[in-house]
């Protein structure tokens, strides 16, 4: 019980446990769980429980002028920037509600807190943060669950765990937000001190960008070799020439041409029929890499826009489980639950499938369940929530569907088909063809026709269907020819293929132990911040978009031509990885990596102020600044073109022309915008030009209301202003995507 005050007499509260929720939509849910009905001032109150929350971050690691007034300007001559001990501010947007928390914890009915954060690395700091930067030393509690549906809320109350098993956890968050904060932030300043450009670098960041600049320099000097393949025509097929070493291509013209005429008018004999069943075990089920990566190959959706869709999904709707995972399967107390989970999705074109599931039991788990490869949270599947499809957007249906038929998939038998392969001789040469025979569809029902594509086999034997053939079989030569083709350059990243190489990024010369770090730490990033790390890229204009593919601009190009080879490495990341897994086991000392990481920082920073590399602005226009006068940069941005300023310091820009939603009345493409004011027109590729007045007229008689239009106008001025940020918002996202 809590004592209070009141004219002199001494008031007994009711104690209260604080629940410390990471967005005040969660907040709502556990709430109501814990049946707290009256609403106060950013928080919720119960007969037991107070439930407060935080915006994301209210608390962060404290900007370089707060340290000293000289790292105001920025300079070479105050670099590095080394903090005897890194200090915590308050985000100034988020100030008020945590001012809220701040209150509430120091309440004297409060006995206790439950941090109820988002369970991870993340998580953990951003509540470890607020607590330390209010003082607070009440004992608490963790609530660690993967779903947000009322029966893993009420369950995760009932084994609430010790804070303070946690405590390795958020020295290694800590640590590795002290290391960003130390080596990004000084690296970022050097370069664009030293360069008077607007450069930044980081551990993760610069690598990534590295990846797709030798990409593009891969495909710049590659030289296509002309080949010639041999192709012969059967009745009902096609066989391929190969030589003894199985080798179909053929560098020369000539030596086609001899094989062709080998084989002219030679009778043909079905030398071998190599025929064997086969299964095909069903895919894992989702992590959120992998979903984002097929939501890129089937709807076109950035990485940012699928973790959204996801994140809603699983607050809002609370349809599926935690999204930010790293997890292909499922520990046995989840499996469990399969039934009940079944059933709940049971529902609209769902039905049949899952009633089929749940008709065949025992539910096949095989791939599926795997306890040792369960770290934090486990793999993306539905929750035993209702589901109302009609309450779902578009897009999140989508998102949706691919989920529920991977869910479907993975508790399915092997897809079983008989593989044949033909060797066909003619004369003395040999020809191949391969084909298969369902037997059955096994997972595959899952999806019917909507199966994602999967990667096309790189190699000149196709499958076809085949007809029936047996071994000694003479068959009919019809035609034979020869095709010539060119080898192509490797293809360039678009967000499903990038996201995998973040993922399992090549590096050959590390070490086998560094190598393993990066498998057993996903590579560059997490599956929670490379979203970020691509966004990052395309909003500081070292990357564009070119339909779905990503090229490198020449800004990034000379970024990554100028930072310290360290940052260039996705070596850099095993390390920091390998010694912050360490830390969160409790086998190795945070302050001990900090301090390493204050050398690290001042000895790039040494290398980037001696290297005599240069930076040109090569997209430099004639057009000045209104703000300061200084010539403009043309660059392409994420929804179109803009002019921002060459003066790091000046942060102007403005939109020249923008991708719009807006559809072309002849072709229906979506229309580019134009110009500034009462003078933006819509460009279309087929010719068509409309004014914006003209614009709005037609839609108003095609039945679009003025709503409809002002909610339009809106949109577009919203992308505009979010063009408009000066370098210091940018140096704040920066901030934000690093700690990530």
């Amino acid at each position: 019980m809590g004592t209070a005050h009141n004219k002199g007499k001494e008031v007994k509260l009711m104690a209260k446990s604080l629940v410390l929720a990471e967005k005040p939509s969660v907040a709502k849910d556990i709430a109501k769980t814990l049946g707290c009905r009256q609403n106060g001032d950013g928080c919720i109150i119960g007969d037991k429980y107070i439930v407060t929350w935080a915006l994301g971050h209210l608390v962060t690691l404290a900007d370089p002028e707060v340290y000293s007034k000289e790292y105001e300007t920025w300079s070479l001559e105050t670099l590095p920037m080394l903090p005897p001990k890194m200090q915590l501010v308050i985000i100034k947007e988020s100030a008020k509600q945590y001012r809220v928390v701040e209150g509430l914890l120091k309440r004297p009915e409060i006995t206790d807190i439950v941090i109820a954060t988002d369970s991870g690395r993340e998580g953990e700091l951003l509540a470890r943060w607020i607590l330390q930067k209010a003082g607070c030393r009440k004992p608490a509690k963790r609530l660690w669950v993967s779903s947000q549906t009322d029966k893993a809320l009420k369950e995760g109350f009932r084994n609430l765990r010790p804070s303070s098993e946690y405590d390795n956890l958020y020295l290694s968050a800590q640590a590795r937000a002290e290391a960003d904060w130390l080596v990004g932030l000084n690296v970022t300043r050097a370069l664009t001190c030293k360069h008077n450009a607007r450069l930044s670098a980081g551990r993760v960041q610069t690598p990534t960008l590295a990846m797709i600049v030798a990409r593009e320099q891969e495909i710049k000097s590659f030289v296509p070799q002309e080949y010639y393949t041999i192709r012969a025509k059967f009745d009902g097929f096609t066989a391929t020439w190969a030589g003894s070493n199985k080798q179909t291509r053929l560098s020369e013209k000539a030596a086609a041409d001899a094989i062709l005429q080998k084989v002219s008018g030679k009778p043909a004999l079905a030398a071998e029929v190599h025929k064997q069943y086969k299964q095909q075990a069903p895919p894992a089920a989702y992590d959120l890499t992998e979903l984002q990566r097929d939501a890129n190959r089937k709807y076109a959706y950035s990485a940012k826009e699928t973790l959204a869709l996801m994140q809603s999904l699983y607050e809002r709707h609370k349809l599926l489980t935690y999204p930010r995972t790293d997890s292909r399967y499922i520990t046995d107390d989840v499996a469990a639950t399969l039934i009940e989970r079944l059933k709940s999705v049971a529902v609209g074109e769902y039905k049949d499938i899952a009633g089929s599931l749940l008709k065949n039991r025992p539910l096949s788990t095989r791939y599926l369940v795997d306890n040792g490869k369960v770290g934090d949270h486990h793999a993306i599947i539905p929750t035993e929530e209702p589901v109302f499809l009609s309450w779902l957007s578009p897009q999140e249906r989508n998102i949706y569907d691919l989920v529920l038929r991977r869910f479907f998939a993975v508790l399915s038998p092997p897809f079983e088909y008989e593989e044949t392969k033909l060797t066909i001789k003619v004369g003395d040469e040999r020809f191949y063809a391969k084909g298969k025979i369902v037997k059955s569809p096994g997972w595959k029902q899952a999806y019917g026709q909507m199966l994602i594509p999967e990667e096309e086999e790189d190699t000149d034997i196709k499958e076809q269907t085949l007809p029936r053939i047996n071994q000694g079989d003479r068959l009919q030569l019809l035609s034979c020819s020869i095709e010539s083709g060119k080898t192509g350059p490797p293809a360039r990243y678009n967000e499903a293929t990038l996201l995998t190489a973040m993922e399992n990024p090549v590096v050959r010369q590390m070490d086998s132990d560094l190598k393993n770090v990066l498998k057993a730490t996903s590579g560059l990033g997490t599956v929670a911040t490379r979203a970020d790390i691509i966004e990052k890229l395309f909003e500081s204009f070292y990357i564009e978009r070119t339909g779905k593919e990503i090229r490198p601009t020449s800004k990034g190009v000379q970024l990554v031509s100028i930072v310290p080879p360290d940052l260039k490495s996705a070596e850099l990341t095993a390390k920091w990885e390998q010694e912050l897994a360490l830390i969160s086991k409790g086998a190795a000392k945070s302050g001990e990596f900090t301090a390493q990481m204050r050398t690290y920082a001042a000895k790039l920073v040494s290398m980037v102020i001696a290297s005599n590399a240069k930076y040109v602005h090569d997209n430099i226009t004639r057009e000045r600044c209104p703000a300061c006068g200084e010539y403009l940069l043309e660059v392409k941005g994420k929804k179109g073109i803009m002019r921002v300023c060459s003066d790091r310091e000046c942060g102007y820009r403005k939109n020249v022309s923008m991708q719009t939603n807006a559809r072309c009345p002849n072709c229906h493409k979506k229309l580019e915008m134009r110009g500034e004011g009462d003078k933006r027109m819509f460009f279309c590729a087929c010719g068509h030009r409309e004014r914006l007045a003209d614009f709005e007229k037609r839609r108003a008689q095609d039945g679009a209301s003025k709503r409809d239009v002002a909610n339009y106008m809106r949109n577009q001025k919203e992308n505009e202003a979010a063009g408009n940020s000066a370098l210091a918002m940018q140096l704040a996202k920066w901030q934000e995507s690093q700690k990530k």
